[in-house]
C-alpha cells in the first residue's frame, strides 16, 4: 500500500509545513520576528523558564529587536507596559530604543517610565551594557533628569525604594539641577548629604519627625519605609485601614502577624477595600495575582480568603460573552508546572503557568456557561467541572490534575472523534508538544484542526502562551490567533477575533494601532 504520509491527499497536502523545532525537539511553526517580539514582550520575564534560561530570553529579545522596524519597537513597549503591564520587558524595549534610534524615545519614556521602578529598571537596563553601551547618553540622561524635576513627592518616595540601582545612584549619575528648592533639600535627604529638616516637603518631614518619635499620626509613606520601625499592633492597624489596594493585597500575612484581625471590625473594612470594584479596576490587578494572594494567606481570617474569591470574580467581570459553543483546552502537562513569572530561586512565584491556564478556563466556562473544557497532557483528562462554581472552585480542580506529556493535538482530535461542534477553540499552553510529532508533512494539530474546519467552516482557533519561546503548533492564518500573555486584555482579543474585528494583521495589528 502507499506510503500515507507521502501521498496525502490533496487537502491535507495544501496544509503549510512546520519551519522550526521547538525547545522539546519537534516540529513548529516558526512565528514571524513581529509576531514573535509581541509574545515575549508579553510574556517574557527575564527569568528562567521550564526550557530557557534567562539569558537566552534577552538574547531572543535583543535579536527580534534587530529583525524589526525601531517604530514597532516603540508600540510594543507601549503595549506591553499599558495593556500588558509589564515592566522588565518594556524598560528592555525602551532601552533598545535609546540605543537603535532615539527619534521615538521621548514620547515613549514618558508612557513606560510611570513611576519610579521603571525609572530606576529602565537606568539599570542601560548601565548593565546588555543593549550595547553602558552610559546613558544625552537624550536619556536628560529624560531621567526631567523625571527627577517633575514627579511628585509621593513618586519620588517611591522610587527611593529598592537598589541597584537606587535613586541615590540614579541622582549622581545624571546631577539633575533642582528645579524647586524642596527638590534639592529631598535630593540631598536621599544621598545622605547634611539637609535643613524644615525644608523637607511635608511628607518626607512628616515621616522624620514620626521616626525620632514614634507617636502622632502616621504619615503616608510607602509601607516599606514603616516595616522597619518597631510598631505596635494599633500602628499596624493603622497603616492596614489606611494602606492602598495593591498594598493590602501584597501585605495580608504581615499584618496578621502583628495582630490586626484580632479586631472584627477591622476584618471587616479590609475584605470590604478588597473586594471593592472601583480600587480593583484601578488597581489594574492581574487575575493570577489575586489567585497567588488567595494561595499565598496564611492564617487570615475567613472573611478576608472570601473578599478574595470576590476581588477574583471581579476582576474577571470583563470576560466577554463569546458567540457560539466555546471550547478550552488548558495544558496540564509537566512543564505546565513551571512559575509563571519564571524561576527566580526563592522568590518564584507559587502561581504556575497551569494555574494561569485553569484561571482562563474557568473564567471563560463561567461567563459562557455552555463552554467545553477539555484539559489535555498525554491525552485529554476527563474531568467534570460546573460553571455554577466559582472560579477559583474551577480552577483548583484543573490544577489539582497536571503532569505528563504534552499532545496539544489530542483535545481537537476529540473533538473530532466524538463530532463535536466548535465555533471558536481556545488553549492555554506552552505550546512545547512532541507526542504527537510527525516525520513529515504539518504538525498533528493543524492537521486536526484541518478536519475541525471541514465540519465547522467558521471556526477559529486561538493559542494563547503563556511561556515565550518563539514557536508555535499551529502557523498564524485567518482562522488562528496567536497571542502571548495572561493579562485580562487576552480576553477582549479572543473576543473581538472571534467576533471578525481584530486587524487582519490579527496581534501584531493591535500593537501597530497603537498611537506613538
Amino acid at each position: 500500500m502507499a506510503n500515507n504520509q507521502l501521498f496525502a491527499s490533496a487537502r491535507t497536502a495544501r496544509l503549510a509545513l512546520p519551519d522550526a523545532i521547538n525547545e522539546a525537539g519537534s516540529a513548529a511553526y516558526r512565528l514571524s520576528p513581529k509576531q514573535a517580539l509581541a509574545q515575549y514582550a508579553a510574556t517574557g520575564t527575564m527569568q528562567a523558564t521550564f526550557y530557557a534560561d534567562a539569558q537566552t530570553q534577552l538574547q531572543t529579545l535583543l535579536d527580534l529587536c534587530q529583525a524589526v522596524e525601531p517604530r514597532f519597537i516603540a508600540k510594543t513597549a507601549l503595549y506591553c507596559r499599558e495593556r500588558g503591564y509589564m515592566k522588565d520587558t518594556a524598560a528592555l524595549l525602551l532601552a533598545v530604543l535609546a540605543v537603535r534610534d532615539q527619534a521615538y524615545l521621548p514620547g515613549v519614556f514618558k508612557r513606560v517610565v510611570n513611576n519610579g521602578k521603571m525609572l530606576r529598571n529602565f537606568v539599570q537596563i542601560l548601565r548593565s551594557g546588555a543593549v550595547g553601551r553602558k552610559s546613558l547618553g544625552t537624550r536619556p540622561k536628560k529624560l531621567v533628569q526631567d523625571w527627577l524635576n517633575t514627579a511628585s513627592e509621593q513618586a519620588l518616595l517611591a522610587a527611593a525604594i529598592g537598589t541597584q540601582p537606587s535613586l541615590a545612584d540614579v541622582l549622581k549619575m545624571v546631577h539633575p539641577k533642582p528645579s524647586e528648592p524642596w527638590r534639592e533639600v529631598f535630593f540631598a535627604w536621599v544621598i545622605g548629604k547634611p539637609f535643613e529638616r524644615d525644608a523637607l516637603p511635608p511628607v518626607t518631614r512628616a515621616y522624620e519627625d514620626y521616626k525620632r518619635e514614634l507617636s502622632g499620626t502616621i504619615p503616608e509613606v510607602p509601607f516599606q519605609y514603616l516595616t522597619a520601625l518597631p510598631l505596635a499592633t494599633p500602628q499596624w492597624t493603622a497603616i492596614a485601614l489606611n494602606a492602598g489596594w495593591q498594598m493590602l493585597r501584597m501585605n495580608l500575612n504581615t499584618f496578621a502577624r502583628h495582630g490586626v484581625y484580632a479586631d472584627a471590625d477591622v476584618v471587616a473594612k479590609l475584605a470590604d477595600k478588597l473586594r471593592d470594584p472601583k480600587a480593583i479596576a484601578k488597581a489594574k490587578v492581574f487575575p493570577y495575582q489575586l489567585l497567588a494572594a488567595y494561595k499565598n494567606a496564611r492564617n487570615i481570617p475567613e472573611a478576608l480568603r472570601e473578599a478574595l474569591q470576590d476581588a477574583l470574580e471581579i476582576a474577571l467581570a470583563n470576560v466577554p460573552d463569546m458567540v457560539g459553543r466555546v471550547v478550552v483546552c488548558p495544558d496540564v502537562s509537566g512543564s505546565m508546572a513551571a512559575p509563571v513569572t519564571g524561576y527566580r530561586g526563592t522568590a518564584s512565584t507559587s502561581v504556575r503557568c497551569i494555574d494561569v491556564a485553569a484561571l482562563v478556563a474557568a473564567a471563560l466556562m463561567r461567563k459562557n456557561s455552555a463552554t467545553l473544557v477539555l484539559p489535555f497532557a498525554v491525552d485529554v483528562v476527563k474531568l467534570d467541572l460546573n460553571p455554577r462554581d466559582s472560579v477559583l472552585t474551577n480552577a483548583q480542580k484543573l490544577t489539582a490534575i497536571g503532569g505528563g506529556g504534552t499532545n496539544c493535538s489530542a483535545p481537537l482530535r476529540q473533538l473530532n472523534r466524538d463530532k463535536i461542534k466548535a465555533d471558536l477553540v481556545v488553549f492555554v499552553s506552552d505550546n512545547e508538544s512532541w507526542l504527537d510529532a510527525k516525520r513529515h508533512g504539518a504538525t498533528a494539530m493543524i492537521q486536526e484542526w484541518a478536519a475541525v474546519k471541514r465540519r465547522n467552516p467558521n471556526a477559529k482557533l486561538v493559542c494563547i502562551d503563556i511561556q515565550p519561546y518563539g514557536t508555535t503548533q499551529a502557523a498564524e492564518q485567518a482562522d488562528i490567533l496567536n497571542i502571548g500573555g495572561f493579562s485580562d486584555a487576552v480576553f477582549s482579543l479572543i473576543a473581538a477575533f472571534a467576533a471578525g474585528e481584530l486587524h487582519p494583521d490579527h496581534w501584531v495589528g493591535v500593537i501597530e494601532e497603537m498611537t506613538l
